[in-house]
């Protein structure tokens, strides 16, 4: 018997619907925007960049070195090209030996692969070095002529194409190799971490944006002159520190201190000062360059240029700027007393006095006692004792009564261990 079945409603079942539904899902989740937010990370990489340096971010697998790139191309309008740099032949970076008409009279051209050709055309770009780390040593060795002096083959990349890297660490990476250190001695070397909070609002479609720094243009030739006296006035001091071999392998393979790497650094120096960068984004960018040691004796030379000269607090100290950071006030304070103990007359002492009062008022308390000590161990007879001390005595007697009751607690301690 035969019977009449209602024809069944249409469904949205076809697969190129689906593929079209989940296509529609990929778009939303893609769908992220930036804001400004300090990020230490990102603004010592977009200032190398900035430089036309060239940057290998070494982090864990998974951290984000790729995802920040990707998102520094976009927000720089730089076109992104990626290369993987473990599964390219020598002759990639290099350039292939093509024969010509008469490789007697013409030789033979180096051709350059396909990335090179469209990075000239385009002008400018990013150019990402990815998974450095499982290059092997004939890899890195081409990689030397493309990083330092921007050639592969016979071609030469623009000056508009910027050169970042991502590593990871030998004991994290597939096949890892150690880099070879002419290949780390070219690059600005950047610890790449995750931090919790970027991570959280960044999945949630918010990331940090990466923008060059703002250079003042007023700035400029004192940049320059700043950076030349740190680097110059270090190395004269320090000549040990021109060149220094790291011995092992690991360490050979990172940042340390040669000409080229403290040129690099000089350059980074007079661009963070332009900028007006934070301390901890040099501190990163200076330590990448040519190691920790050398980096920090840097930094502390930095921070001796930044102090002001004690005879001019000495002769207005009424007026006189100190140092916000306090062991660059105690440094700038300790400068005085040391300048009044290497000259000492009546007027300069009681300067002295009213700088320390000067510093009371507007600054932590404790940073005048080791000063205003020393400066009374340089009383002359004949001199009379001025009014400011008064300010001064309360904070002297109470930091004396407490380094006293601290050594009872210690004595107190130290007889219970008994």
């Amino acid at each position: 018997m035969l019977t009449n079945t209602p024809p069944s409603a249409p469904t949205n079942s076809a697969p190129d619907s689906q593929l079209a539904v989940a296509e529609a899902l990929m778009s939303l989740l893609r769908d992220t925007t930036t804001e400004p937010r300090p990020d230490i990370q990102l603004e010592a990489l977009t200032l190398a960049v900035s430089a036309d340096l060239p940057v290998l971010l070494w982090g864990e697998p998974g951290i984000g070195k790729t995802a920040a790139l990707t998102q520094l191309a976009a927000s720089l309008d730089l076109p992104l090209t990626t290369v993987i740099a473990s599964v390219h032949e020598p002759s990639d970076f290099s350039g292939l030996p093509i024969v010509g008409d008469d490789p007697a009279e013409q030789g033979v051209p180096m051709a350059p692969p396909d990335w090179a050709v469209r990075l000239v055309r385009a002008g400018k770009g990013l150019l990402f070095l990815d998974e450095l780390s499982t290059a092997p040593p004939a890899v890195q060795a081409a990689l030397l002529r493309l990083v330092l002096e921007r050639r592969i083959g016979a071609l030469q990349l623009p000056p508009g194409v910027r050169i970042v890297a991502a590593a990871n660490p030998r004991s994290s990476a597939a096949d890892g190799w150690e880099l070879s250190p002419p290949l780390a001695n070219r690059f600005v070397h950047i610890q790449w971490t995750h931090d919790h909070e970027v991570v959280v609002r960044g999945l949630a479609g918010t990331w940090p944006r990466a923008t060059l720094p703002r250079l003042d243009p007023e700035k400029l030739p004192e940049a320059v002159d700043f950076a030349r006296r740190a680097v110059c006035g270090l190395l004269s001091a320090r000549p040990t520190l021109v060149h220094r071999l790291p011995t092992t392998e690991t360490r050979r393979g990172g940042p340390w201190p040669s000409p080229r790497s403290w040129d690099m650094t000089l350059n980074l120096i007079a661009f963070a000062t332009a900028a007006g960068s934070s301390r901890e984004v040099l501190s990163l960018l200076i330590r990448g360059t040519v190691g920790d040691g050398p980096g920090l004796e840097l930094l502390a030379s930095l921070d001796r240029m930044d102090l002001p000269d004690p005879e001019d607090l000495l002769a207005d100290p009424a007026n006189a700027v100190l140092p916000e950071r306090g062991d660059l006030r105690q440094a700038a304070l300790d400068g005085v007393v040391a300048a009044v103990r290497t000259r000492p007359d009546r007027a300069r002492w009681d300067a002295a006095w009213a700088l320390l009062v000067r510093a009371l008022e507007t600054g932590a308390p404790d940073l005048v006692v080791v000063p205003a000590t020393t400066l009374a161990s340089l009383r002359q007879e004949d001199w009379d004792v001025p009014a400011a001390i008064e300010h001064l005595a309360g904070v002297v007697s109470l930091s004396q009564r407490a380094d006293r009751a601290a050594d009872r607690v210690a004595r107190v301690g130290a007889k219970a261990g008994r």
